[in-house]
């Protein structure tokens, strides 16, 4: 039997070489790197022909890749320092990455809250191994395209700890910036882990320079232990013609609640990938987003949850608003195993089309075996109400003002309980920054 030796794109084959290029690394990150790349070398970048990528084509989308970016210099950093004086502030302690590095010197930030632990990722896989085991991801994450590229290209990262039973009243704001310049890719990883019974928030923010067709793949792992919270709040505001792919995996342990709600306004092409599991009994998980798109922009949000235990709990609501020829994707699953008896999920997705022009594309699942449950899943696309447009229009709001109001009521749905257990004085912070980001979508929308 002749094998057959597939046919690399230009960038699948820029990226194996610059795979092949970085510098020799320890023991335990060669081995994550090699096992990335022997999982890109095999299946090379995603295509419609994928199942799970069915609808983001980046076979097709990516038709060049980026060389890999280096460490900032001072002028990327301080750079980097003008554009993150112009976000809200958000949280009490700030972390900044610059083109996926740690720049503790820009982070204009005070020290962490007592029980915080902020470090580098390969100094820690150094001093501790077992970490390995957690960088290598969960069976479902490994066998994705994007984690085992973002691993191959794997030098360094973030790792925060919050230590058992402590109470971190103010987010943790960690903001990563793609510096200016010519366009390169960027590769974080960040490692999050919330010990028994602790409670934290974390605000996470990318950024990038508009006019620069830079590309990002982002990873965060959580591991909420149990008894613990943690609410995790994502702006995507990346530059008009980036390419942003994020994964983020949590393993949610007993009574445990993890809270994640992402907007995403930035970037000509995004895909937000969660793969959630639950490892312990008595946990609630709650997702959501809110995705405001126009032009030509194209967004996906793909999440798998796995109810691996009985007794819990999950609730994912996504909102998109689109505009012109904008193309919207949402995919979710929801696994109940055998043995999840008791299980209760529930799975939204609504849309608004504020033209004719957008397209969206909505595939729910479950994926049930077990027979003591309750799950449910549904989707909606249409109109702004005629009735309530109406409604505001005879009384005097103009009519975009009124599109306004309505919009920003529906983003608000998703919005308005996000963080209320942990977050603090912050979260008024965080919701009026969101909400923020809504109106200045529609103000520029015109």
């Amino acid at each position: 039997m002749n094998a057959v030796t597939p046919i690399r794109t230009t960038a699948e084959q820029a990226l194996l070489g610059a795979l092949g290029a970085l510098e020799p690394a320890g023991a335990a990150l060669q081995d994550l790197r090699s096992a990335g790349f022997a999982r890109f070398e095999e299946t090379g970048l995603p295509h419609r022909r994928v199942e799970e990528w069915k609808y983001t084509d980046l076979r097709a989308m990516m038709r060049e890749a980026r060389p890999l970016a280096g460490a900032p210099d001072a002028s990327a950093l301080l750079a980097a320092k003008v554009a993150i004086g112009r976000l809200p502030r958000v949280g009490g302690s700030r972390i900044v990455l610059v083109d996926g590095y740690l720049a503790p010197d820009i982070a204009d930030t005070g020290p962490f809250p007592e029980g915080v632990t902020v470090s580098g990722l390969a100094d820690a896989l150094v001093r501790r191994p077992e970490l390995a085991a957690l960088l290598a991801g969960q069976p479902a994450t490994r066998a994705n395209s994007a984690f085992a590229l973002n691993s191959a290209f794997l030098t360094d990262g973030l790792l925060v700890e919050i230590a058992p039973g402590t109470a971190v009243g103010h987010a943790l704001d960690v903001i990563s910036v793609t510096s200016e310049g010519a366009p390169r890719l960027v590769n974080s990883r960040i490692v999050v882990i919330v010990g028994a019974g602790a409670s934290a928030g974390i605000v996470e923010t990318h950024i990038g320079p508009a006019g620069t067709d830079y590309q990002k793949n982002v990873v965060m792992q959580v591991v909420v232990r149990d008894g613990a919270t943690l609410e995790h709040g994502r702006r995507q505001i990346e530059g008009d013609q980036a390419l942003h792919l994020s994964t983020i995996e949590a393993e949610v342990g007993a009574e445990a609640h993890f809270d994640s709600l992402t907007l995403t306004t930035g970037a000509a092409v995004s895909r937000n990938q969660l793969f959630v599991r639950f490892a312990g009994e008595q946990s609630n998980v709650t997702l959501r987003g809110v995705t405001m798109l126009n032009g030509r922009q194209h967004a996906d949000t793909s999440l798998v949850m796995d109810h691996a235990v009985p007794n819990c709990e999950s609730r994912e609501t996504f909102k998109h608003i689109l505009d012109g020829e904008a193309h919207g994707v949402f995919q979710g699953k929801i696994i109940v195993q055998p043995i999840a008896q008791k299980t209760d999920g529930r799975m939204m997705s609504q849309t608004i089309m504020l033209t004719e022009g957008p397209a969206m594309d909505n595939k729910p699942e479950l994926e049930i075996f077990a027979d003591d449950v309750a799950c449910a899943h549904g989707c909606t696309c249409g109109r702004l109400d005629e009735d309530l447009m109406f409604y505001l229009k005879a009384r005097g709001i103009p009519h975009k003002e009124a599109e306004a109001l309505l919009v920003e009521a529906f983003a608000r749905e998703a919005i308005e309980d996000f963080g209320e257990d942990t977050l603090g004085e912050a979260v008024e912070e965080l919701r009026e920054a969101l909400l923020a980001s809504v109106t200045d979508w529609m103000r520029a929308r015109g």
